[in-house]
């Protein structure tokens, strides 16, 4: 049996094809522990409360490419009650870590906001630090209908 150059070339376009495929996928399904290590790492293993700390995101993103979000917390900002930083996260995304804030009583308010990429529809977190320690969470799921990380 004679093998041919188109047959080479095709077999090779073809594992090509599997390896590429194989990479985002492995990257998604670690994502989940990921996430939770990122949260554990940026909390120092304390448990998240509730309240203080607000995220907006829209309920419905019409592109994964630019999801405007934003964050914000209340604190007096002063120089023995302050944000130190909060942590945006996207679960669903192949790298779930987006950005990260930091602030200190100079900033006058913990508020920040950007435009973040999600792969598609997913919880997106927020986790805020406070300079006592203790630590708040916040999540908005957002359903995108079209995706912006390879989605």
């Amino acid at each position: 049996m004679t093998v041919t150059r188109r047959q080479i070339l095709a077999f090779g376009a073809a594992t090509a094809a599997v390896t590429l495929v194989g990479i985002p996928v492995s990257k998604v399904l670690a994502a989940a522990p990921e996430m939770d290590a990122k949260i554990k790492e940026f909390t120092g293993g304390a448990t998240p409360g509730e309240g203080k700390l607000t995220l907006t995101a829209p309920e419905i993103a019409e592109n994964g490419n630019t999801v405007p979000i934003s964050v914000s917390v209340d604190s007096p900002m002063t120089a023995e009650d302050h944000v130190v930083a909060v942590m945006v996260l996207a679960e669903g995304n192949p790298s779930p870590g987006v950005a990260t804030f930091h602030f200190t009583p100079l900033s006058g308010k913990a508020e920040a906001s950007t435009r973040i990429r999600l792969a598609k529809t997913q919880n997106v977190v927020a986790v805020a630090r406070m300079s006592d320690g203790s630590v708040y969470m916040a999540a908005s799921e957002v359903k995108v209908t079209i995706g912006g990380c390879g989605g």
